[in-house]
């Protein structure tokens, strides 16, 4: 998972924010079942994973509703 950038990001519609905030949170959660049973390859998916909602989400609140 990899850094997503703001530029990326104001171009999307609020239907296009919410479906990617979903695909995260659904990632995220795989993560951390995988962290609880074996361990990550890579642990700091997770923080990245983080992140990127957070800003999809403060991009969606920039936008109004």
């Amino acid at each position: 998972m990899q850094k997503l950038n703001y530029s990326e990001l104001s171009g999307m519609d609020n239907k296009q924010i919410d479906a990617k905030v979903k695909e995260i949170r659904t990632d995220l959660f795989n993560m951390r079942m995988q962290k609880a049973a074996a361990g990550l390859e890579k642990p700091h998916a997770v923080r990245i994973a983080k992140g990127n909602i957070a800003r999809l989400l403060t991009v969606k609140n920039s936008k109004g509703k």
